[in-house]
């Protein structure tokens, strides 16, 4: 069966395809022909198996994650949980924005719920101490479901960055990339990351003072390094 491209990117292609009658998303990592070969497979193999292991994780603690069918280390490739309605949270925002018009309170009561609903799946993420490693609104799917709370469920992807960690460090770490990441795509709506935070204290578990001083260290030093340049 022929394969059809539905993404390409630096680090891949996804395919639309088929598992056992199942229609899948079947994500290939490139060969980066830069590296050496032997390292290019390591990292290869590393980010796949990462993958795997985060996406079981996320789903055995409750947190929407696509199901991983099957995997071939030899091609690259993992065949995993399609979602042919889902859009990314980025592309929500924006159409949120965008569709509610001059609507301010309409487009914040939106908003807020989503960041409280993001806030509350990393809190809980973190809780279970998996570190995503590239939190984005991109990496989050809205996913259209009648029965969900207002209609949706929200469900991380790409965890070729993930690891497992208990260390305040590396969640704060994960905390700071997802701010940067809201101020760099929707710094108009400044206020989402707060949202998200509340709703964090309040799920990611007894060290949440720790990792959130932790947090506001590495948010610092992000601000001395963007002051020097």
């Amino acid at each position: 069966m022929a394969l059809e491209i539905i993404k390409q990117g630096a680090e891949g292609r996804l395919y639309l395809g088929e598992f056992k009658g199942e229609a899948c998303l079947i994500k290939e990592r490139f060969v980066k022909k830069y590296r050496h070969p032997e390292l290019d497979a390591q990292i290869t193999r590393q980010r796949m198996k990462a993958e795997i292991k985060a996406s079981g994780r996320c789903l055995s603690a409750g947190i929407l994650a696509p199901r991983i069918l099957h995997s071939d280390m030899k091609t690259h490739q993992l065949y995993m949980e399609y979602f042919g309605s889902a859009q990314t949270a980025k592309q929500f925002i924006q159409h949120t924005v965008k569709e509610s018009g001059s609507d301010k309170e309409r487009i914040k009561a939106t908003l807020m719920e989503l960041c409280t609903r993001i806030g509350s799946i990393v809190g809980q993420m973190h809780a279970n101490n998996i570190i995503h490693g590239d939190l984005t609104t991109s990496n989050m799917l809205i996913n259209p479901n009648p029965a969900a709370k207002n209609g949706y469920d929200v469900i991380l992807i790409d965890f070729g960055l993930s690891h497992y960690n208990q260390a305040a460090e590396d969640k704060g770490v994960d905390l700071y990339v997802l701010e940067r990441a809201l101020l760099s795509t929707h710094s108009e709506k400044d206020y989402m990351f707060e949202y998200i935070l509340a709703a964090y204290r309040a799920e990611s578990g007894k060290d949440v003072q720790t990792v959130l001083a932790k947090f506001d260290e590495v948010r610092a030093r992000g601000r001395k390094r963007t002051m020097i340049g």
